[in-house]
């Protein structure tokens, strides 16, 4: 699988001003006060957030294009804190930064009763690491140490049942295909976690991808 080539550096960085302009824009009352009370923003910039149609890998944001799009997201936390602080309620309110899969990286908010919905999301890391307030370079210091930074993993889970029925398939190849293809993710190093569904016994096959660092004031 080939990786593809980014190009048009100076186009990214415009969109990045427009996705952040947007995102500071954006209207969190309505979906705070809907029954949910939850919202987040993700990052909105081509081509981290495409889809590959040419089976290509996407790489992820490096040098300059990462420090603005770390940047946007902290504007992003700051204009959502004041926000939520004149909600009058407790909240719940994280910057979710993702190594290596950085395009991943999101702010997440909660009030009311949903302030539990994401605590649960992410397996707490066993390593101790601290957080390097530098690792972004000296000019995102001042801002990043402003946060309380913790380690959990970031990982991917697949179901005993992943691949499906042969008759959900348009053909045989297909499902031959499917059944390959996670045949071979399985062979990389994973942890499986038993449970129970609808009174059956079943697996989930968990991968870590790497690391997120959750942020917050």
């Amino acid at each position: 699988m080939r990786i593809k080539k980014i190009r048009g550096h100076n186009r990214i960085h415009r969109q990045i001003e427009k996705w952040k302009f947007n995102s500071l824009s954006y209207n969190l009352k309505p979906y705070l006060e809907n029954e949910n009370h939850r919202d987040y923003i993700k990052i909105h910039v081509s081509p981290f957030c495409d889809l590959s149609i040419t089976n290509s890998i996407i790489p992820e944001p490096k040098g300059k294009t990462k420090k603005l799009i770390l940047s946007s997201l902290l504007e992003i936390y700051s204009h959502w804190e004041e926000l939520l602080k004149k909600t009058g309620k407790p909240f719940y309110l994280k910057i979710w930064l993702f190594e290596p899969r950085f395009s991943n990286s999101q702010v997440v908010c909660a009030i009311g009763n949903d302030i539990d919905y994401y605590k649960n999301t992410f397996t707490a890391s066993e390593e101790i690491i601290v957080f390097k307030n530098d690792r972004y370079g000296n000019e995102m210091q001042s801002k990043i140490e402003l946060f309380d930074w913790k380690l959990f993993l970031d990982e991917v889970f697949y179901y005993d049942d992943e691949v499906g029925d042969k008759e959900m398939y348009i053909s045989e190849s297909d499902y031959f295909e499917s059944r390959r293809r996670f045949k071979k993710i399985m062979k990389k190093e994973h942890r499986v976690k038993k449970f129970e569904w609808l009174g059956e016994n079943r697996e989930c096959y968990i991968f870590k991808k790497g690391e997120v660092w959750l942020g917050g004031k």
